[in-house]
């Protein structure tokens, strides 16, 4: 390709927008193109980078035996009403009426589709294992797109999809799949690291997050102090200390004045935040709006991940102060003791409390009296809860169960999601299939997500330099940016440059030939922003050197190479 007939140009200075070191020079390096907030058009340069990426996510998949199709990204509603993730997901799923005034969908992943399609194509345990994935657009409507790739409205992603026969089969083919993305993002010569993490609207059992660490990050990760343990932030586990060996005292009102917060109640009474306990409110999203009590140790934060998936997925919001006084808690001294669960109209008080609350004896709460808090307050004794569940937030510094390691935090982006969905979606759309006893089972499923923008941009994140980015050989979108400082196609270097742009491209290599009438300055400055992994560049003191002066990008060393050698040379390196 000829610098000259390239669409797209480079930028000298930062776009305006651009917040991280991604976009700023997938941007100024002309690979990409904002249209619209979240909304790229990746530019001749950008599209070569995507298809090769894609190119090694078909290797990895074709070589587990997966099988390529292309499903719609327009559904039908019923099929996201089946599952209940038509209203479940919320507003980022984009939703439209068709002229016949039908509900559809913009998808933004694909377990609908896919069992839609194994309502009738899945009838015996001989089909199973079955494993595909395709490679195509999806639509999210994010609330607040940011870092260029990293977080977009339209977006193309890689999802794989498995169908098992029963939950030992996909155990035993989970790794293999993990192992894929491993290649994956060794090819791209991406460091990534493996994270236990929330299953979130995707539903099933277990999942695994693969990070990219940086400081750019939007998602929290949690890795122990000794390496051993690593998980995002809904899902990070550690250890909130021994119950003390006491027995249950009685209860005692005491008067704690100007005392509303945690800090203050044990500063008062003299005792650490370990032992106390806090109200945190929430009003659920269905017909009947619950008022959900939850029930904390006072030095605990709630993760309403956790809190989320312990309600079954149920959705809601923070209630406010009078919703608070209206199920008889008052604010800033709330205890669940001596409430009401029956609110009314099938309305119900739920109280779920984290585990600390209930595993640590003689905790001071709330006493529901403005000023006042109780002394001795006991789960199963004072108050029953309806669910006992880890729903604290794991913060710096937390202690591992088990271990003396300590939870350190970093930031991260994601780059792939594997998923066990278990039964979430073949159990809504009555999936079913006959066994070798001529039974009907349910099938189990699998779902493996990697989107290919995002991962572009992760990589630019891990390789760049104040001059501009470091593109891996497997992904750069050509393999030499050779460079022409020849001041007319007559002279000397600039024939030879019109000979060796020939060559290199008969020898197999995708060559980027810059054949404008810029400066030597504005060429390499053009070189280091687009970031080949190799520059050629010819030049009449390079030819009376000897040859062309050939540098690698991730290199400061340039050397001379003899023309008639540099194919040899490139080839070999």
């Amino acid at each position: 390709m000829r610098f000259s007939r390239l669409f797209g140009r480079t930028l000298r200075d930062n776009p305006a927008e651009a917040e991280i070191i991604s976009h700023r020079l997938l941007q100024r390096a002309g690979f990409i193109k904002p249209l619209a907030s979240g909304i790229y058009t990746q530019l001749p340069l950008g599209w070569r980078v995507s298809k090769k990426i894609m190119d090694i996510f078909r290797r990895e998949m074709d070589a587990l035996g997966c099988q390529e199709m292309a499903m719609p990204v327009i559904n039908p509603a019923e099929i996201w009403q089946e599952t209940g993730r038509w209203a479940g997901v919320g507003p980022a799923l984009v939703k439209y009426k068709d002229r016949n005034d039908r509900d559809m969908c913009l998808a933004m992943t694909h377990e609908e589709a896919l069992s839609n399609i194994l309502k009738t194509e899945l009838e015996s345990y001989k089909q199973l294992p079955i494993l595909v994935y395709h490679i195509q657009t999806k639509v999210r409507d994010e609330p607040r797109p940011r870092g260029g790739l990293i977080r977009v409205r339209e977006f193309i992603m890689k999802d794989a999809y498995s169908v098992h026969a029963d939950q030992a089969d996909i155990d035993r083919f989970y790794p293999h799949m993990v192992q894929a993305y491993r290649n994956i993002y060794d090819t791209c010569n991406l460091k990534t690291v493996e994270v236990e993490a929330d299953s979130g609207m995707m539903g099933g059992s277990d999942s695994h997050e693969f990070m990219v660490l940086s400081e750019n990050g939007e998602d929290t990760v949690f890795i122990s102090s000794d390496g051993g343990y690593s998980a995002n932030a809904e899902r990070a586990v550690f250890d909130k200390g021994t119950p003390q060996e006491e027995a249950p005292a009685g209860l005692e009102e005491v008067y704690t004045p100007n005392c509303k917060t945690i800090a203050e109640v044990a500063n008062y009474l003299g005792v650490p935040q370990t032992r106390t306990v806090k109200a945190v409110f929430y009003v659920a999203e269905n017909e009947t709006q619950d008022f959900i009590f939850v029930v904390i140790r006072g030095d605990l934060p709630v993760n309403e991940v956790k809190l989320g998936n312990a309600l079954g997925g149920l959705r809601f919001r923070t209630a406010t102060e009078a919703e608070i006084e209206a199920v008889g808690a008052v604010p800033g001294y709330a205890s669940p003791i001596g409430l009401n669960k029956d609110l009314g109209e099938g309305r119900k008080l739920i109280i779920i409390a984290d585990d600390s609350a209930v595993n640590f004896p003689n905790l001071v709460s709330g006493a529901n009296k403005p000023e006042y808090h109780l002394k001795n307050t006991n789960a199963g004794r004072d108050y029953q809860p309806d669910i006992v569940a880890d729903i604290a937030l794991a913060q710096a510094g937390n202690k591992m169960i088990d271990s003396s390691a300590v939870l350190e935090l970093h930031r991260g982006i994601e780059v792939g999601h594997c998923f066990k969905l278990g039964k979430r979606y073949s159990n809504p759309v009555g999936l079913s299939f006959l066994d070798e006893n001529g039974k009907a089972q349910t099938p189990i499923m699998g779902s493996y997500g990697i989107g290919v923008g995002r991962l572009m941009a992760a990589v630019v994140e891990q390789h760049h330099d104040e001059h501009g980015i470091i593109w891996p050989e497997s992904i750069a979108p050509f393999d030499v940016h050779l460079v022409s400082l020849a001041k007319n196609a007559q002279e000397e270097s600039g024939q030879q440059a019109e000979a060796l742009y020939q060559q290199l491209q008969q020898a197999g290599f995708e060559v980027l030939y810059d054949d404008r009438r810029e400066s030597p300055g504005v060429k390499f400055a053009d070189a280091d922003l687009i970031g080949l992994p190799w520059r050629v560049t010819v030049s009449q003191r390079s030819l009376q050197n000897g040859g062309v002066e050939v540098k690698r990008r991730s290199e400061a060393e340039k050397q001379i190479v003899a023309v008639a050698e540099l194919v040899d040379f490139l080839s070999k390196k």
